[in-house]
């Protein structure tokens, strides 16, 4: 029983991965429809006629059906007839869903777009006639706006679909230094592996163990015994991760600077969601953000839990006998870390 168990869930965790990946590209695809609709008012006629046309249906019927039902009928009949107008706003915050599931950006956006749409009848329902007349004086306005909103849909839907958005959340600003003062606040992870202090090493606190990934990329499969010798720095990772798109760049600068003084690098790449389990994908991004020190798929977390770690980005310096030296957890101390890339590469050749 136990082992059926095991083997549903490894089939249902693929199922899951790829059924993401397929529902990421009809969400764009969706979104990208959704864009058309809002530069075209025959587009959208076409799209939301059917929902119109059940509205008018239910409007009928429920002008025949008296009490509760005939309200929610009416009700109902609302909701469809405003497809032309609520449609595609509607479409684009579901869309945002699919593309970055998870995120409670977007149910913050639909408890919004809910709140106003309520106020807005009730508005309606309160003023009447009066208020109308002077939505429609900013009709001409309104219709600008919505098709400069479909352009702009269809601009995002192009930069998500090449891969662009990365470029741009890849980008520093406030948010890194609100959660570096966090990171500060924070107890550090227990070591599975106790920390030697940088300038006093001691015969403990050895390398643990690089096996358990899926797969290894630029590289066969690295071991501690065979990284005697080199000071290697660990980095865990994971390719949605912003903050590990923000380390990428100076953890590859080390790679590449100090790669012919001794120094490996290795990335850990440990996925967050489902969805980075997926190593084609993987190697893609190993391609596009031209990393070219080894990369192991860390998909069960065998590496993680050894090394006993807790954060993403995570970097861990070990010194040429394999015993741990530096640790740092989330973005910055960028200097420190090099400097003791440098120290240890020195201890390395006395």
């Amino acid at each position: 029983m136990f082992g059926a168990v095991s083997w549903l869930v490894t089939v249902a965790s693929g199922w899951v991965v790829n059924l993401t990946l397929a529902g990421r590209g009809l969400a764009l695809a969706f979104f990208a429809l959704v864009g058309l609709s809002l530069l075209s008012q025959r587009v959208a006629q076409r799209l939301t006629s059917p929902l119109v046309a059940l509205g008018n249906q239910l409007n009928d019927a429920s002008s025949r059906q008296r009490g509760w039902i005939g309200s929610l009928l009416a009700g109902l009949a609302v909701g469809l007839l405003w497809a032309p107008c609520a449609g595609p706003v509607l479409g684009a915050i579901l869309s945002l869903g699919f593309v970055h599931p998870g995120q409670a950006t977007t149910g913050g956006l639909l408890l919004a777009y809910g709140s106003g749409g309520a106020l807005m009848l009730f508005l309606l329902g309160w003023c009447g006639a009066a208020l109308i007349a002077r939505l429609r004086r900013g009709q001409a306005f309104g219709e600008r706006l919505r098709r400069l909103a479909g352009g702009a849909m269809l601009a995002s839907v192009a930069l998500i679909a090449s891969g662009g958005d990365r470029y741009l959340q890849s980008a520093g600003g406030l948010s890194q230094a609100l959660e570096q003062r966090l990171a500060a606040r924070l107890p550090q992870p227990e070591q599975k592996t106790s920390l030697q202090p940088i300038a006093a090493p001691q015969p403990s606190s050895a390398m643990p163990s690089l096996a358990g990934g899926s797969a290894w990329i630029n590289s066969p499969a690295l071991t501690p015994e065979r990284l005697k010798g080199k000071v290697v720095l660990v980095d865990f990772w994971t390719r949605e991760c912003i903050n590990c798109q923000h380390t990428l760049p100076y953890v590859r600068d080390w790679a590449n600077k100090y790669r012919a003084a001794g120094l490996v690098v290795i990335g850990v790449h440990t996925p967050e969601y489902p969805w980075e389990r997926s190593l084609p994908l993987l190697r893609h991004a190993v391609k596009d953000w031209r990393i070219t020190y080894p990369v192991v798929a860390d998909n069960e977390y065998a590496i993680w839990n050894a090394f006993g770690n807790q954060y993403w980005p995570a970097h861990y310096i070990f010194d040429a006998r394999g015993q741990l030296r530096y640790t740092a957890f989330g973005e910055g101390d960028y200097a420190r870390q090099e400097q003791v890339i440098q120290q240890l590469l020195q201890e390395s050749k006395a």
